[in-house]
C-alpha cells in the first residue's frame, strides 16, 4: 500500500479494493452519516459498485487518488478517509476540495484537524493548490470546528436543492476556504 502522507500519530495511505469492509462499517454507523443523508447506512452494493471505486480514481495533474485512508500510524487501526482532490477536474489543481470521514471512535481526538492540516499543507506547498474548499451541514458544529482549525475560514452559508431533506438541512450548508495566499501569509506569522 502506497503511503501519501504521514504525521505526528496518522498514516494517510492508497485505499485498496480490500478497504471495501472497513468502508462499510464506517459508512454503516448512524452517527457517521447523520450529517450526509440523516443517518441512512450506505450498502454493500453501494460501496463495492459506486463508492470505492470512486475513491480509487486517480486525477490529473496529480497523478495519484483524491481519498486516502486514515491509520494510527501506532498500530495501523483504519479510522476513516480523507479527501483531497479537485472541486472540477477541469480546474486542476487551482481548486480542491477537502473532506475526512472518521469513525465515531476516533472523533473527538485531532485525528481531522491533524490530517486536514496535513492535506493543506501539502496542497501547497507541493501539489501547487491555489484555494482549498470544503462543505458540511450549517448544524455540523464538529466539521466546522476541524475547518477552522486546519486555516479556512466560513465564506457563504447557501441552501442546495437536495433531493431529499434531512434534520438540520432547513439551516442550510455552509462552505469554508482558504487560499494558497492566505496559508503562505499565516504560515509566515506563526
Amino acid at each position: 500500500m502506497k503511503i501519501f502522507l504521514e504525521t505526528e500519530r496518522l498514516t494517510l495511505r492508497e485505499l485498496t479494493d480490500a478497504d471495501a469492509d472497513r468502508l462499510f462499517e464506517l459508512d454503516g454507523d448512524p452517527e457517521v452519516m447523520r450529517f450526509l443523508n440523516g443517518g441512512r447506512p450506505t450498502p454493500r452494493e453501494e460501496i463495492l459498485g459506486r463508492v470505492l471505486p470512486r475513491m480509487l480514481c486517480r486525477h490529473d495533474p496529480f497523478g495519484h487518488p483524491g481519498y486516502w485512508a486514515a491509520e494510527i500510524r501506532s498500530t495501523g487501526e483504519f479510522i476513516g478517509w480523507f479527501e483531497f482532490r479537485p472541486l472540477v477536474e477541469e480546474d486542476a489543481p487551482e481548486t480542491v476540495e477537502l473532506g475526512y470521514r472518521l469513525r465515531r471512535t476516533a472523533w473527538g481526538k485531532g485525528y481531522a484537524t491533524e490530517g486536514a492540516r496535513a492535506l493543506v499543507r501539502e496542497g501547497f506547498t507541493g501539489l501547487g493548490v491555489e484555494r482549498v474548499v470544503a462543505r458540511t451541514m450549517a448544524v455540523n458544529t464538529g466539521s466546522r470546528n476541524v475547518m477552522e482549525k486546519a486555516g479556512l475560514r466560513h465564506v457563504r452559508t447557501f441552501f442546495a436543492d437536495w433531493p431529499e431533506t434531512i434534520p438540520g438541512s432547513e439551516h442550510g450548508e455552509v462552505e469554508y476556504a482558504l487560499t494558497g495566499d492566505e496559508w503562505h501569509e499565516a504560515a509566515g506569522r506563526s
